[in-house]
């Protein structure tokens, strides 16, 4: 029997899990659970990575103390942010966060600057968004960041991480496509990009594919877990990629919507979709498994629910409670965009709220009820808009909704959606990516062929419920 370590590592939490597979079933055991660390310093916003690191190494004790003995260990993350190694080896500096407000206006500087919209578009199919890993490091440049000035490697989120564990500097492929650097034709970061920020692909490390082993852990982090020398493989870094790897689907006529802190909608797709007509609703084309590209579009999620949840008087409400002030609400209070810019991370999230009904002329919500409502009914109708874009773009008729995340728990959102979309909705599993991870990991130990039986086995390992239009 074979044990995956899965570190799964979200925006705002993280945890660390045991999979295992048994009789063609997966099984899961949670470690440890942890906040991600963002800190305020400096006039900017950071991740502590070597905190991150510090509750991998506590995970990997606590398998040791329960005498599981780990077949691989696997990393996912968010996407965009990187850490910058230096010529010793060393982390320069904790990360700057994709929230951080360093690249407002940068985007539009580089188009005039450097190379058009339209250009940055046809080389990577990526949307445009102010903090992908493009803007951000040309906002490091013009700002003569110190730490970009004299690194060695850049690495990704969990490549660094695997840096951390392994001494060896990889790329991998989902994670980077996130970046708007990449060219998913090519499977390589573009020249033209690069040279326009910069940078050199060599500071990016050796470009590697999900299932890739990437090396052993060190000597050193062997002695402080007590573990030997397992393997780290290069899962699908991007937590989205792993999230996506999870789909129980059984065939290819299904739309995603990853549902969490963002909610994602898309498709799987062979060949990267890049025209005049996905640019201008800028969807993004991001790497998936097995050659696979992931077609979707980002929709501001929970994020905005989760801002007005630790707003509210007198601590956190509970989701019940919050869900059945909502249902007493009247129907169709007020809508929002949750892409509307002013939502990016404002000071007070219930006054940008607040702020949008009022210029958009709709009744500003009151209560707690009022605002849930609003978000919920917020998030299907912008559920609604995309998808009607994605049947579009599909050359294949999408029959189910596959809703995955911490979201898909939610009832009143898995049968509106499917009320406003008019098709079957499956939601579950909620903790998708560290399935993927786990999943993608026994793939590189020969514990599975493909993705469609990695699909069979969670399917028949987890638990989802499905909703149909009423």
């Amino acid at each position: 029997m074979k044990n995956y370590f899965a570190v799964d590592l979200g925006a705002t939490s993280g945890r660390t899990i045991i999979g295992t597979l048994n009789d063609g079933r997966l099984e899961q055991q949670e470690l440890t659970r942890f906040t991600t660390p963002l800190v305020q310093a400096c006039g900017h916003f950071y991740w502590d990575i070597f905190t991150l690191y510090e509750e991998i190494i506590k995970g990997l004790r606590t398998a040791k103390e329960k005498n599981i003995e780990i077949t691989s260990i696997g990393i996912d993350t968010w996407g965009v942010d990187f850490v910058f190694i230096g010529k010793d080896g060393q982390p320069l500096r904790n990360p700057v966060a994709y929230r951080d407000p360093h690249t407002m206006g940068v985007m539009e500087d580089y188009f005039e600057e450097q190379i058009s919209r339209e250009d940055v578009y046809d080389i990577t199919g990526i949307q445009f968004m102010n903090f992908n890993s493009l803007f951000q490091l040309y906002a490091m440049r013009k700002a003569g960041n110190s730490a970009l000035e004299v690194a060695d490697k850049i690495l990704f989120m969990p490549d660094a991480l695997s840096y951390m564990l392994t001494a060896e500097a990889v790329c991998e492929y989902t994670i980077a496509s996130t970046s708007q650097i990449l060219d998913p034709r090519t499977r390589e970061m573009s020249e033209a990009l690069l040279v326009s920020i910069g940078v050199k692909r060599s500071q990016f490390g050796r470009m590697v594919q999900p299932g890739t082993i990437i090396g052993t852990l060190t000597p050193e982090v062997q002695r402080i877990t007590g573990l030997g020398p397992v393997p780290v493989v290069a899962v699908a870094g991007h937590d989205t990629a792993s999230a996506v790897a999870a789909v129980p689907a059984r065939d290819s006529h299904f739309a995603y919507l990853s549902s969490g802190t963002w909610s994602l909608m898309g498709i799987e797709t062979q060949q990267p979709v890049i025209n005049s007509e996905s640019s201008r609703l800028n969807f993004t084309n991001e790497g998936g498994i097995e050659g696979t590209t992931r077609f979707l579009k980002n929709i501001c999620g929970m994020w905005i629910y989760e801002r007005c949840r630790a707003e509210y008087e007198g601590g956190k409400p509970s989701h019940a409670v919050l869900l059945q002030e909502a249902l007493q609400c009247e129907e169709g209070v007020s809508i929002i965009n949750p892409d509307d810019p002013s939502f990016t991370n404002p000071p007070k999230m219930t006054e940008a709220i607040a702020e949008y009904c009022r210029k958009t002329g709709q009744p500003v919500p009151q209560t707690r009820g009022q605002f849930t409502r609003c978000i919920f009914d917020s998030l299907v109708a912008r559920y609604r808009e995309v998808f009607g874009w994605l049947k579009d773009f599909a050359d294949f008729d999408i029959k189910t909704l596959h809703i995955i995340g911490g979201g898909s728990v939610n009832e009143y959102l898995n049968q509106s959606t499917a009320n406003a979309l008019g098709i079957e909705v499956v939601a579950g599993p909620q903790e998708c990516t560290a399935i993927g991870n786990i999943m993608m990991q026994a793939k590189a130990a020969g514990d599975v062929d493909d993705i469609w039986q990695m699909r069979a086995i969670i399917s028949n390992s987890v638990t989802a419920k499905t909703y149909l239009p009423q």
